[in-house]
């Protein structure tokens, strides 16, 4: 696994020890087994933003600060610049750059997201998290699934959804696919 999984999982790590929680209750806030979060805690293993946030909200932590171990500090305004947000590349597919990451007690959680494309016939990881979730693409194409439901986005589409139903996407026609994503707890 890459670097930055191998950090997100030390955070992990070290927020189950601060907080004395055992791995059985962490494993059941992620609907896991406890063989399966211990993976994650090792970086064996990738941890979704989706679940990310669902420790996050129940743990009363921002979760920028676990994926990218930096506190939030402003609370009337934060700029990204063009390029300079704070990013994590989970896999070699995705990578994840935080527009909003300094802003305190945020309510939603914006992120460019770049997702370079598969080989043809790799199946599409499915997640699924409490709230909703808006996608505008700004370029390239993409293969969305949701809830078993193929839709076809290319840039300038928009999408927003209950992100607790399993969805997923892909990068079609060869070419990497950025688009804003907007994850709101």
């Amino acid at each position: 696994m890459s670097e930055a999984i191998q950090q997100i999982a030390e955070r992990l790590r070290g927020l189950r020890d601060v907080l004395g929680i055992s791995v059985e209750e962490m494993a059941e806030v992620c609907h896991l087994t406890p063989e399966e979060y211990l993976r994650l805690e090792s970086g064996t293993a990738d941890i979704s933003i989706d679940m990310l946030h669902t420790i996050a909200r129940k743990y009363g932590v921002e979760p920028i600060t676990l994926m990218f171990g930096d506190e939030p500090k402003m609370s009337t305004y934060f700029v990204t610049r063009s390029g300079r947000g704070a990013s994590v590349e989970r896999t070699k597919a995705y990578k994840y750059q935080s527009l909003a990451a300094g802003f305190l007690s945020r309510r939603a959680d914006p992120f460019m997201v770049t997702v370079h494309p598969k080989p043809e016939g790799t199946p599409i990881f499915l997640n699924r998290h409490a709230g909703q979730e808006y996608n505008y693409v700004v370029s390239g194409r993409m293969l969305l699934q949701i809830n078993g439901k193929d839709l076809i986005l290319e840039a300038g589409d928009s999408i927003y959804f209950n992100s607790d139903l399993p969805h997923g996407m892909k990068a079609l026609d060869g070419e990497e696919v950025r688009f804003l994503a907007i994850i709101i707890p």
